[in-house]
């Protein structure tokens, strides 16, 4: 989220040059994307304590399906919403801007040019919750970052100079793109069906807990045993 959210604010800082109009119209389709989102995420963390589950249950024949579950369900869900907004854009965004307002048809462009990224980036959200469940928290940070702060923040501010304000819009595809590219190579290629997560042991010598907060051995005794 510190990823996310320090990329949002290197946007905003560029699209706050482009003027007031610019800088509604595209504070209110970014409100938009905050909705386009909730699907994915919600099936991510799905997908992550079902993955846990079945890892922790030796099924690992299961985690493919699960993984193929999810992002079968984030192209329903999150692609509807897309279809959605691109028939309905102007009456959703004059819910917010005004009919006659120049700025409901720069944030109609917006949406037509980004939103739809946002199913790419649906399937790298259930991609990496797959990964994540067995421990490997790593990898898909590190290529949250490459993606969301290099190549997207980047590709806005290296390519403004040649296409104006449409670098910023068109940085959301490019970062989507290669979001999911980096996290369906690390899936198919990487090491994280070889993770495990650390195991809490006693120390040597200490009797195990029952989940009590009672040693077995101490639980097993009869209630007036003393205790050796």
């Amino acid at each position: 989220m510190i990823v996310i959210s320090a990329a949002a604010l290197t946007v905003m800082g560029i699209v706050n040059s482009y003027g007031s109009q610019v800088a509604a119209a595209y504070g209110i389709a970014a409100q938009l994307w905050t909705y386009i989102q909730m699907p994915a995420l919600a099936i991510g963390a799905a997908v992550s304590s079902m993955a846990a589950q079945n890892v922790g249950a030796g099924r690992w024949d299961r985690i493919g399906r699960v993984a193929a579950s999810g992002v079968g369900f984030n192209l329903v869900l999150t692609g509807a919403l897309v279809a959605l907004l691109f028939v309905f854009d102007r009456p959703v965004l004059g819910l917010f801007l005004s009919n006659d307002s120049a700025a409901i048809d720069i944030a109609a462009h917006i949406n037509k040019v980004a939103s739809w990224s946002f199913i790419l980036f649906g399937i790298t959200i259930v991609l990496f919750a797959t990964v994540r469940a067995t421990g490997a928290v790593m990898p898909p940070l590190i290529i949250l970052i490459i993606s969301v702060l290099f190549i997207r923040t980047g590709f806005a501010y290296s390519m403004r100079s040649v296409i104006g304000q449409e670098a910023l819009w068109w940085s959301f595809p490019a970062g989507s793109i290669a979001s999911l590219v980096l996290a369906a190579a690390y899936y198919r290629l990487g090491r994280w069906r070889t993770t495990h997560m650390i195991e809490g042991r006693p120390a040597a010598g200490e009797p195990p807990d029952t989940g009590l907060g009672v040693p077995r051995q101490r639980a097993n005794l009869a209630p007036d045993t003393p205790a050796s």
